[in-house]
């Protein structure tokens, strides 16, 4: 089964420095039926003005992945961690026992983030921090997996998920066996999973659906992310 949900029917809410789109509930925005999907617990599709971001907060036993659409982020933790992240690249925060971070857009333009927040499998751990740039260059046979539990991938995760991402032109079509759980993110362009379309800014809940047919019906973009339940 796939369900669409639609950048227009997100959850929104407006702090004028942050424009915040929500995939789950989130904050003050509650959807009975979009608690979470499996061990997903946050998408948000945020727009955060100049000079402006995240003042410094705590997270625990979260796994937060970072995603710069456009823009650049500068991030700064408890761990001594500090690294402007510009559009292209991927973060991954494993909160564990406990970290403090700030997140602020000081360039002159508008920033535009995806926030993927993980539940992971064990709590407790020592956190953790690290960045990835993602190539640029259309994939053409498979999506490029960049985060998982395994060294298989660039980042590192505490939980048994995958987080893909790929660039895709027009007329591209993958085929991907996934698991039982997952969700997609149209990031650029449009595309369809499965025969179902989706655009700019959408999700795709998708449950017990192995096989993935991906296709690119013009130039696009997509993260595919699987959890276990």
């Amino acid at each position: 089964m796939i369900t669409v949900k639609k950048y227009n029917e997100l959850g929104k809410a407006d702090f004028g420095w942050l424009q915040a789109n929500y995939h789950f509930s989130f904050a003050n925005f509650h959807h009975p039926d979009w608690m979470s999907h499996g061990a997903l617990r946050v998408v948000n599709d945020d727009i955060i003005a100049p000079q402006s971001g995240f003042d410094t907060h705590p997270h625990r036993d979260m796994e937060i992945i970072t995603y710069v659409r456009e823009g650049a982020i500068t991030h700064r933790d408890s761990e001594g961690n500090s690294e402007t992240i510009e559009a292209g690249c991927v973060q991954v925060m494993s909160a564990g026992s406990g970290i403090y971070h700030s997140e602020h857009n000081q360039t002159t333009n508008a920033t535009n983030i995806y926030q993927i927040w993980i539940e992971p499998k064990t709590n407790g751990l020592t956190p953790s921090w690290k960045t990835h740039r993602i190539s640029a260059e259309p994939v053409t046979k498979e999506l490029k997996l960049i985060v998982s539990n395994s060294h298989h991938s660039p980042l590192q995760i505490q939980q048994d998920a995958n987080v893909y991402m790929g660039r895709m032109a027009l007329g591209t079509t993958i085929n991907h066996t996934s698991n039982d759980l997952a969700y997609m993110l149209i990031s650029e362009g449009t595309a369809s999973v499965n025969g179902v379309a989706a655009s700019k800014g959408d999700g795709l809940a998708i449950t017990n659906e192995k096989s993935l047919q991906i296709k690119a019906h013009e130039t696009c973009e997509v993260l595919l992310i699987e959890v276990p339940k």
